[in-house]
């Protein structure tokens, strides 16, 4: 297995000296050891894998030093334009390494929504013509970074180091929360669910939210049918309820999203507050971190997130973090014309035997739209 500490400082030692990403399950030994030996001038965490590429170029620019970019293969598709568009040797010519694990690699069990992207990765990478070196346990890691690095360099262009389950050594991080907080994020969510009406329709994010909400509806004896869980997407959940709210103007909505999900993609805040509506409560779990692939901070607690809401426009805002708090709030945003938005700050973590959804994604999707009278 690859030791993170000596992969880091072989990257090093062949001038990349700036990291960026979006932090992932496969990648979190690596990411820990950025995240605890890099200045902060020398590591940041994006929003989004696009913003990642963007910030290697600038980088680039302004030292003449390539990056590290570092995301999960389910990210690809945000970097695409920027990588084909800026980075290319076509156009820019930005010499940087991207780190990608790889979900769902063929014959590796994983979940539903990593099997196609698994599948397809080598091919996107070949389709973007961007050579590839696969990292596994086994293999001549140094060999495959220094033959990256020369054809990064030869060729004033993006290479790609792609990480199999397993290649990184497994390391306890410990990434510290906010004190302040004392609140579980699965208790907050318990206290939303419990506090909405039997017919408000619920669109959770990916990762431990969308779990927590499947466990909570089971443990409660209820049905998830009128819970969409977005399993996959992340950054994506906040539109697809809009798109839901807009179609379905008969029922409340509620948006369960979480402090990365939302960061990922905000410019999605002011086209909701644009389109207005009136059903749509925007709830956003918020404990400062990438809490389903390691725990890595995210910039969220240091940010107004009810502030950045009401500048776009939604109609009001709250921030809270104890049951009184949630049950006020929610009880108010219920009862306004929305869009309106309702952070809750909770403590990071889950419980360790959290389990995950028992139906597929296609099927939850069918059950849903069955309850609705949609589905055909």
């Amino acid at each position: 297995m690859i030791n993170s500490a000596e992969f880091l400082a072989h990257l090093e030692g062949r001038g990349v000296n700036f990291f960026c990403g979006v932090p992932d399950s496969l990648l979190k030994a690596f990411c820990a050891e950025v995240q605890s030996a890099m200045p902060a001038d020398r590591h940041i965490i994006t929003a989004n894998e696009g913003n990642a590429i963007a910030l290697s170029i600038g980088h680039y620019l302004g030292s003449g030093s390539p990056s590290l970019v570092y995301l999960q293969n389910s990210g690809l598709g945000n970097i695409v334009n920027p990588l084909t568009s800026l980075a290319d040797p076509e156009v820019y010519g930005v010499p940087m390494i991207i780190l990608i694990g790889w979900r769902g690699e063929p014959g590796v069990k994983d979940e539903p929504q990593h099997v196609k992207q698994g599948r397809v990765t080598e091919r996107q990478l070949e389709t973007l013509e961007v050579p590839y070196w696969i990292l596994d346990a086994d293999g001549d890691w140094r060999q495959a970074v220094t033959d990256a690095c020369a054809a990064m360099t030869d060729g004033s262009r993006p290479v790609v180091l792609l990480a199999r389950n397993g290649a990184f050594e497994d390391v306890k991080a410990s990434f510290p929360g906010d004190p302040r907080y004392v609140m579980k994020r699965e208790a907050a969510i318990k206290r939303v669910l419990d506090g909405i009406s039997k017919d408000a329709l619920v669109v959770a994010s990916t990762g431990h939210i969308s779990r927590e909400v499947y466990e909570t509806r089971i443990n409660a004896g209820l049905g998830t049918e009128r819970d969409f869980l977005t399993v996959g997407g992340m950054g994506h959940t906040a539109s697809i309820a809009l798109g839901l709210a807009l179609a379905r103007k008969d029922r409340p909505v509620v948006c369960m999203d979480g402090d990365g999900s939302l960061i990922m993609h905000m410019g999605m805040m002011p086209v909701i507050a644009a389109a207005a509506p009136k059903n749509l409560v925007h709830v956003v779990i918020n404990n400062g971190a990438h809490d389903s692939v390691g725990g890595q901070p995210t910039v969220a607690l240091a940010i107004d997130i009810p502030a950045i809401a009401m500048a776009n426009g939604y109609k009001r805002a709250w921030s809270v973090s104890d049951d009184a708090g949630i049950d006020q709030a929610l009880s108010e945003a219920l009862k306004t014309e929305g869009p309106v938005l309702l952070e809750i700050r909770v403590a990071k973590g889950a419980r360790k035997d959290l389990g995950r959804p028992k139906s597929t994604p296609l099927q939850n999707r069918q059950s849903f739209m069955s309850a609705l009278g949609t589905g055909r």
